[in-house]
């Protein structure tokens, strides 16, 4: 396999628990969202990280990729039905066992494929949800021979080389002697009919591409990389058989000022010096709109404080999650004299000394707050 090991992926180790696991992701994700990243190879590395995070952050992917790898266990032997060329599992029953395989009937009724689209929606349209359209290239059935290939007027007719069975016996000269197998007829692709006059919209497929407008509602607190399935609007089906299911998957853009992790909402709210070292109240924006946050007395950078209920709804309807702020307290870059003076009889009174030595503490103050 060519693709990288997921825990070297998110930069961690095979012990890690499931907050580095998470911590990880949401930095590489971050770093390389295609919305903030322009590198030509940005969003494949964003890929790679999303598929690390989503093998490893679920407890029964993650035990069996430590098992198994990027292998899939359930493939069962490998490269089986891939030996001599032409000969594989219906062949060997065909051999030994007279052609007593059973084969599905080609004709019969079967759903249409599965369609996958992707969808880059905002942040608050993932919050709070919305209603749109979208734009889907698709096969739909034709409309000029209702699907069945043939020219109107005209039918399809048994196909004269396999008498309609839709198989073919097939002679091989073999170490065990010469053996008849039984393929997919060639000349009616193993349908048993042919068209001798195919419809000129379709030239015989059944079907034509379109483009489909098809309404999406996008449900409140979706998160990026989750998927709905839209019912009935995948590919039409074959031989009468139903539809198949568009999957529309939700891709989020980054927020400027919030980040998500889950239901909850982190912010960094830059205060003052003198707001830290005094109290504050303070308006804090939150994707429901601006509150009031009390800052107590001598709050330092990077305390924490909650609003509980702030955050997103969940999308299965499991409550709200909570807003999270991280307070970063400014350091002064440009000072008047009169600040300066001011910082220096504050550290004077707080420190009790001498004024010769107010401007050494002075600079202690500002190298304090810079955190040097």
């Amino acid at each position: 396999m060519n693709k990288r090991d997921y825990y070297e992926v998110l930069g961690v180790s095979k012990t890690a628990s499931q907050e580095e696991i998470k911590k990880a992701y949401r930095t590489l994700s971050k770093k390389f969202h295609p919305d903030i990243n322009k590198d030509d190879n940005a969003s494949e590395k964003f890929q790679e990280v999303k598929e690390a995070y989503e093998v490893l952050s679920d407890e029964q992917k993650r035990a069996q990729y430590d098992q198994f790898g990027h292998q899939d266990p359930n493939q069962g032997f490998g490269g089986f039905g891939g030996g001599a060329e032409g000969f594989g599992f219906e062949d060997i029953f065909s051999t030994f066992f007279g052609g007593g395989t059973r084969r599905r009937d080609p004709n019969a009724p079967r759903k249409g494929d599965d369609l996958q689209y992707s969808m880059n929606i905002e942040f608050m349209d993932a919050v709070f949800g919305k209603e749109t359209t979208i734009e889907i290239p698709r096969d739909e059935t034709c409309g000029t021979c209702s699907g069945s290939g043939a020219k109107p007027g005209t039918k399809k007719k048994t196909c004269p080389h396999c008498e309609g069975s839709g198989q073919l016996n097939v002679t091989q000269d073999t170490p065990f002697g010469r053996m008849v197998n039984r393929r997919a007829c060639h000349h009616c692709a193993g349908s048993g009919q042919i068209i001798e006059e195919k419809c000129t919209t379709c030239h015989g497929e059944g079907k034509v591409r379109k483009v489909k407008k098809i309404k999406v509602s996008v449900p409140a607190g979706v998160d990026d990389g989750q998927q709905l399935r839209v019912s009935g609007q995948g590919a039409p089906g074959v031989n009468g058989g139903p539809a198949g299911d568009l999957y529309v998957v939700f891709r989020v853009r980054p927020h400027k000022d919030f980040e998500r992790d889950g239901d909850d909402i982190y912010l960094e709210l830059a205060i003052t010096f003198a707001q830290a070292a005094l109290g504050d109240e303070v308006e804090v924006p939150t994707v429901s709109g601006k509150v009031k946050l009390k800052i107590p007395a001598g709050t330092q950078s990077g305390a924490k404080f909650r609003l509980k209920g702030k955050g997103i709804k969940n999308v299965h309807g499991y409550g709200t999650g909570d807003q999270h702020i991280i307070i970063r307290v400014k350091t002064p870059t440009k000072l008047n004299e009169k600040q300066k003076q001011l910082l220096r009889e504050f550290a004077e009174i707080s420190g009790d000394i001498p004024e010769e030595q107010s401007s050494s503490l002075f600079d202690k103050i500002k190298r304090t707050i810079k955190g040097d």
